[in-house]
């Protein structure tokens, strides 16, 4: 069974020994993930107190980062305790829109193309060179 929490207990829990944050709708206890946060602890101790969906998915972290994620899961917020001013970022579902699938789709199309295009244009630019 899922526990609920409700906003205000977010509230409580946002400093460096003890942060939780809210990612579409779920609770996650981020603590001990502070120090190996790539992008350093101040990004997560900032995200608190708010719903973090939005700061989460602007990054576009990896299928990894969201797989690792399920480790840190504490429960679920009880939506009657938002604040109508933070509920409009709320996913109606987890499931992601086509847009945010679409964007991800090009951007994995576009970290393959990009090493491939340089490696072309480097063995184009060394036959141009050899030639001579």
């Amino acid at each position: 069974m899922t526990k609920l929490h409700a906003f205000n207990d977010l509230l409580e829990h946002n400093n460096k020994d003890d942060c939780w944050l809210l990612i579409s709708g779920k609770v996650y206890d981020v603590t001990s993930f502070l120090d190996d946060h790539p992008g350093g602890d101040e990004v997560l101790l900032t995200a608190t107190g708010k719903d973090a969906t939005d700061d989460f998915e602007d990054v576009g972290h990896s299928d990894d980062a969201r797989e690792m994620l399920k480790k840190y899961f504490i429960g679920e917020i009880d939506s009657s305790t938002i604040p109508a001013e933070c509920k409009h970022t709320l996913p109606p579902s987890t499931t992601p829109s086509a847009g945010v699938q679409g964007s991800g789709n090009s951007w994995k199309i576009l970290q393959f193309l990009l090493p491939l295009l340089i490696l072309v244009a480097a063995l184009a630019f060394r036959s141009f060179y050899q030639k001579e």
